[in-house]
């Protein structure tokens, strides 16, 4: 400790570049610590569903295989479950496949069991009573300029209508608002339409759905609930996984990805980089004070002495910048999780995650300070000073 004057003076001498480089550091480290919280939730995801109101039934195989509609019946009859709704994937566009639009196929009661999407009483009325009804989020209504009564074409990725074209048409009948201004999640950018509407017109579809979604009575219970429905269809051919939607979403994802690997593989070019630029840094910094590390020498520093300077060097403006980083990531975290509301969650930065990380500070700091400090520890006096 009484030498960090002068590493800190060693920092400063060249302010611009030691600037740049902490924050290329704090950047790598904030991209870390998100990316590692985004492996430790999916690595947690599904364990527990305990403390859930909602859960979400879809097929085990896979989230695009679908369901027997007669399921929903026996799901309701499982102990601690009070209402069941289903729904199916429409995948439509509008305008193009550029414009993708979350539209979903959705059973009478569904709004009954998202008291957070508030719909006026008559537009709900109106979409009860039009079977070519659509409800629309108000986020998505401004994006494309609609307005309620709009007929609007769109296009469904997936399924044919009954005159085997993919354009389907649709009345705008109700708009759909987060209840309360509240803001976060995708309430207020989806759209729904009636699945018997959907059913009925594309051949594709007979009694069957793409998922459940469940409101238990007794939150504390929501895991063993999970584990009753899964047990109606084991062993047939239609295995089912119950979650929470955080959870639902997230397995999806993981479906269509390893997650791990391309965290991983981000992290791992991310490092690397980090490895050239912070030893390019701490190398043209030891070239350019020769003289002076001569100087300490001279005035009755040791070898070793000067080995430890150079590697304290690299080791603070390391974990200076990974630390920062990491509170900054750990922010992002919480800024993240009030952003997206319920459906996706970031675990934040836990305590495994700081000790791996001050892990990787260390070891960074140690590699890339390295060769300076061991060109420093043998550096000749009287070359030094004499500029050879």
């Amino acid at each position: 400790m009484k030498y960090l004057h002068l590493v800190w003076a060693a920092l400063m001498r060249r302010k611009t570049r030691t600037a740049l480089t902490v924050a290329s550091i704090v950047a790598a480290f904030l991209l870390f610590g998100l990316l590692d919280g985004i492996r430790v939730a999916f690595a947690q995801l599904g364990k527990n569903a305990d403390g859930a109101q909602r859960l979400q039934t879809a097929s085990r195989l896979s989230f695009i295989e679908t369901l027997p509609k007669a399921l929903g019946k026996r799901i309701e009859l499982v102990d601690n479950i009070e209402a069941v709704t289903y729904a199916s994937w429409f995948g439509g566009t509008y305008q193009g496949p550029r414009n993708q639009i979350f539209s979903f196929a959705v059973a009478p009661n569904y709004l009954d069991l998202y008291p957070e999407i508030e719909v006026a009483q008559a537009e709900r009325d109106a979409f009860a009573n039009t079977r070519t009804g659509i409800l629309v989020g108000e986020k998505l209504m401004q994006r494309f300029d609609w307005k309620v009564g709009d007929r609007i074409p769109l296009q469904s990725s997936i399924f044919p209508n009954s005159d085997g074209s993919m354009n389907w048409s649709f009345d705008i009948v109700g708009v759909l608002r987060n209840r309360g201004g509240k803001q976060g999640g995708f309430n207020d950018q989806m759209l729904l339409m009636h699945y018997d509407y959907y059913a009925e017109s594309t051949p594709y579809v007979d009694n069957e759905v793409g998922w459940y979604v469940s409101r238990v009575s007794d939150v504390r219970r929501a895991d063993r609930a999970a584990k009753a429905i899964d047990a109606l269809s084991a062993n047939s051919p239609h295995e089912t996984r119950t979650m929470t939607e955080g959870a639902a979403i997230a397995s999806q994802l993981k479906q269509m990805a390893d997650i791990g690997m391309i965290v991983s593989a981000i992290m791992g070019a991310v490092f690397f980089t980090l490895l050239l630029l912070t030893g390019n840094t701490m190398a043209q910094a030891v070239r350019e004070r020769t003289s002076e590390l001569a100087v300490l020498k001279t005035i009755g520093f040791s070898s070793p002495s000067v080995l430890m300077l150079v590697l304290a060097e690299s080791m603070v403006l390391v974990v200076f910048g990974g630390v920062l980083g990491l509170g900054l990531a750990a922010a992002a975290s919480a800024v993240l999780n009030l952003v997206a509301g319920d459906m996706i969650r970031l675990p934040g930065i836990e305590w495994r995650s700081w000790l791996l990380g001050l892990g990787l500070m260390a070891a960074i700091g140690l590699v890339v300070g390295a060769l300076p400090a061991l060109r420093a520890m043998r550096l000749n006096i009287v070359d030094a000073l004499a500029g050879r």
